[in-house]
C-alpha cells in the first residue's frame, strides 16, 4: 500500500492542565517519524471542553513543546475556533437520520446499562432514547431538556457490516496492514455533547480531513477508540489516515502517567532543572 507524496502527523493535546513525560514522550515519538519519514509535524490544541481548558494552559503547551526543540508550521488549528466546522458535520449524520437525542443522565445510563461497559470502562448506552416517538423528542427539545445526540450504531451496521482500520505497528515506518474494528462493543456513542457541539470522536476525524493527516500517532489508551473514527469517516466520505499506537510512560505504579493523577508536569521538571537531553535520554529519542 503506498503512501502520499508528503506525509502530514499531527500532535494533539488538550490544555486542561500541564503536559507531563507522557505528551513529552508522543510528540517526540510523533515529531521523530514526521522527519525521518520526510513529512510534516502539525501541533493542534484540542480545547473543546470549554470548561476544563484553559488559556494558561494552551500558552504552557507551546513553551513546553518549544523547549523541547519542537517545531511545527503556523496558524495552529484550535477547536474552539472552529465549531462551524463540527456542528455542520454532525447536521450531515442528522439529515440522514445517523443520529439521534439522549436526554438520560449519567446515573440512569449507569443503572439501565446492567454492567455492561465499553473499552474505556464507561456503561454501555443500552439506546433508552432510541426508542422514543417522534413527538416525545420533540416535546423534550422544545422544553429544553439537555440533550447529547448519540450514533444509531445498529443502523450503521446494518448498512456496512466490517470496517477496516490501516495501522502501521509498531512505527510508522512498517508496512501497512488492515485490522477489522469492533465498532459494536461501543454501543451508540455520544457525537455531539450536551455541553459543546461536537465530541472529541466527531472533531478529531473531522480535523484529520481538514489538515490532510496521512498519520495518526497515538498512545494505546486510544487504540480502541479507533473503532468509533473509522466508521464516522465512512458515514462522512473521508479519508482515514494510517494509525500507530505507541507505548505509555507509566509511573512507579505502573499506571499511566496522567494529569488527573498529578503527574509531574514538564514544568515542573524543568524547573528542577532537567534540560531536554535529559528528557529525551529518559524517554529513549
Amino acid at each position: 500500500m503506498s503512501f502520499p507524496s508528503q506525509r502530514i502527523f499531527r500532535f494533539a493535546p488538550s490544555p486542561n492542565g500541564l503536559l507531563h513525560l507522557g505528551h513529552a514522550y508522543s510528540a517526540l515519538y510523533t515529531d521523530h517519524w514526521a522527519k525521518a519519514l520526510g513529512g510534516t509535524f502539525l501541533l493542534r490544541i484540542e480545547d473543546i471542553d470549554i470548561v476544563r481548558c484553559r488559556p494558561e494552559f494552551v500558552e504552557a503547551v507551546f513553551e513546553d513543546l518549544q523547549w523541547l526543540g519542537l517545531e511545527w508550521p503556523e496558524p495552529v488549528r484550535v477547536q474552539s475556533a472552529h465549531f462551524d466546522d463540527y456542528r455542520a458535520a454532525a447536521d450531515r449524520l442528522k439529515s440522514k437520520g445517523l443520529l439521534y437525542p439522549c436526554f438520560c443522565t449519567r446515573a440512569e445510563i449507569r443503572a439501565a446499562a446492567d454492567g455492561r461497559t465499553d473499552p474505556d470502562g464507561a456503561p454501555v448506552y443500552p439506546g433508552t432514547c432510541r426508542h422514543l416517538s417522534g413527538s416525545e423528542r420533540r416535546a423534550k427539545l422544545e422544553a429544553g431538556v439537555p440533550v447529547q445526540w448519540r450514533l444509531d450504531m445498529g443502523q450503521v451496521l446494518e448498512e456496512k457490516k466490517e470496517f477496516m482500520i490501516r495501522e502501521a505497528m509498531p512505527d510508522p515506518s512498517c508496512e501497512v496492514v488492515e485490522r477489522r474494528a469492533e465498532p459494536e462493543r461501543w454501543g451508540d456513542v455520544v457525537v455531539v455533547r450536551k455541553d459543546t457541539p461536537t465530541s472529541y470522536h466527531l472533531s478529531v476525524v473531522v480535523d484529520d480531513a481538514i489538515q490532510g493527516v496521512t498519520d495518526v500517532t497515538r498512545g494505546m489508551d486510544l487504540f480502541a477508540a479507533t473503532d468509533i473514527h473509522v466508521v464516522l469517516q465512512w458515514l462522512m466520505d473521508l479519508p482515514s489516515p494510517v494509525y500507530t499506537h505507541h507505548r505509555l510512560i507509566v509511573g512507579e505504579d505502573a499506571e499511566k502517567l496522567s494529569k488527573s493523577k498529578g503527574a509531574e508536569s514538564l514544568a515542573g521538571l524543568r524547573a528542577l532543572g532537567i534540560t531536554p537531553e535529559d528528557i529525551r535520554a529518559q524517554l529513549a529519542l
